[in-house]
């Protein structure tokens, strides 16, 4: 006769403590994106970032939760009403992955599995954001990322991991998220870039990053969140959870040495902005991986990861699409690399849930042959036209009706001034006075104050809040 229903103590805290990692990765990025924008747009995509957080996090608990990890309905989406908002989980029953034969399931409250997941669709649509800096309504912005929460990753996430097409028909591996956040996301950036169109004078002018300590640090919170990204999708404390956190580690180690190696090779001066790009790259990477291959495979992928999404981010000049921070270069390629990693370097010796629990198969070099490889491939495919397709709709729909573009002279003059009233530095004088930092501070000044030429006749106009870029 089947136990009681008990939570366990462990699991659940792990999974807290994962949650709040996870949620700290979108400041993270927000600061990552802000740091590589020009500094005039600098608050908008930070206000992206944080306003995902608000809208996809209410989503998620009225219906996106259902339909991801609802009852499977057909293959492509879960039933709505399965957990819908309006219920509540709070009996000693409500364990996430409870059955008849196994009432405790993993131990974990339903709303702890529910909060972990929530802030995985949080990051997802807050990733896209990078594609279209400088150059997007922030109420178009709100519409789109509600329509493609709720067209593109809500199903998304079903078809990998709520029992659907992917992950129970296909069979292919995505152990935290490569197919279903990171391919998912860069296919929709590309689109809505290619809709929007490119900023003003790109690639022409010069657009570099305004503020790299701020990119350094963002890259930092984004791999320490990580870890509760990766380890935390096992969702129980295990061995498997500390093969994803080293594997996490190797990786991102190694795809920081891939991406400033490349720079060395091309321009002999590897870059702080390299080294977090190459973070990044590295972390996406290992994402579907972490707990499905030995680590001696994930410092290769994090070599390979690096080194490729290094050149990849060039692709843009090449074939004329304005991705602004790389959101294609780094995540749509690393998501990739990841994926199909997996049909080569997957292994049941790591990992016995490869078949006993998705029914996928070892990778070609550990004698599986292709058909893993197949598999994952398949899925990236079907991800990237759905995600892409959607996604483009999306926001021609948006620009043809309010309006997804902002005007050229907002571009020019500052979105940040233009939409949200603002600027991110104060760059005017203390006081409202005209001179220099030395001269305010009464250094090479005479007695009285001034520098000898006289006073204006009429008093200076007022110095402008808009932050050139």
């Amino acid at each position: 006769m089947p136990e009681a229903p008990t939570i366990d103590g462990a699991n659940t805290t792990w999974l807290l403590v994962s949650t709040a990692l996870v949620l700290l990765m979108t400041p993270g990025l927000a600061l990552f994106y802000g740091g590589l924008n020009r500094a005039k747009g600098v608050l908008n995509m930070m206000m992206m970032s944080f306003s995902a957080i608000g809208l996809i996090s209410i989503l998620w608990w009225f219906y996106g939760f259902s339909v991801a990890f609802g009852t499977d309905v057909n293959g492509f989406w879960g039933d709505p009403g399965a957990y819908l908002g309006t219920k509540t989980f709070l009996a000693e029953t409500d364990l996430w992955g409870a059955t008849a034969e196994n009432p405790s399931g993993i131990g974990v409250p339903l709303y702890v599995f529910m909060a972990f997941q929530m802030v995985f669709a949080v990051i997802t649509v807050a990733l896209i954001s990078g594609a279209i800096a400088d150059r997007a309504k922030f109420a178009g912005w709100l519409l789109f990322a509600f329509g493609w929460a709720t067209l593109v990753y809500f199903p998304v996430a079903h078809w990998v991991w709520g029992g659907g097409i992917i992950g129970a028909d296909i069979h292919a591996l995505d152990f935290a998220g490569g197919t279903a956040v990171h391919i998912n996301a860069g296919a929709a950036a590309l689109a809505v870039a290619l809709v929007l169109g490119k900023r003003l004078g790109w690639p022409r002018e010069g657009m570099k990053p305004h503020n790299i300590p701020l990119v350094a640090l963002g890259a930092g919170l984004l791999w320490f969140g990580w870890f509760g990204f990766n380890a935390g999708s096992e969702l129980t404390v295990d061995s498997v959870a500390g093969l994803a956190f080293i594997n996490t580690q190797l990786a991102t180690a190694a795809a920081v040495l891939g991406w400033i190696a490349v720079e060395w090779v091309k321009t002999r001066k590897p870059t702080m902005v390299g080294a977090s790009s190459g973070a990044v790259a590295g972390l996406v990477a290992i994402t579907p991986a972490c707990g499905f291959i030995a680590p001696w495979a994930a410092v290769l992928l994090g070599i390979v990861a690096g080194a490729v999404c290094a050149l990849a981010v060039s692709l843009k000049y090449k074939l004329g699409y304005d991705d602004s921070l790389d959101v294609v270069g780094v995540h749509f390629v690393g998501g990739w690399i990841g994926s199909l990693w997996l049909g080569l370097f997957a292994t049941n010796s790591v990992n016995a849930a490869i078949s006993d629990v998705v029914g996928a198969s070892d990778g070609l070099f550990y004698g599986g042959g292709a058909t893993q490889l197949g598999r994952q491939a398949l899925a990236g495919l079907i991800v990237t036209v759905w995600s892409f397709g959607i996604a483009w709709v999306l926001a021609f729909v948006i620009e043809k009706t309010i309006g997804f573009r902002v005007k050229g002279e907002d571009e020019v003059e500052g979105i940040d001034i233009a939409e949200h009233a603002e600027s991110s530095y104060d760059l005017s004088p203390a006081g409202g006075g005209t001179g220099s930092a030395f001269a305010m501070a009464g250094i090479g000044t005479p007695a009285g104050g001034t520098s000898g030429a006289k006073p204006p006749a009429e008093p200076a106009e007022t110095v402008s809040e808009k932050v050139a870029g």
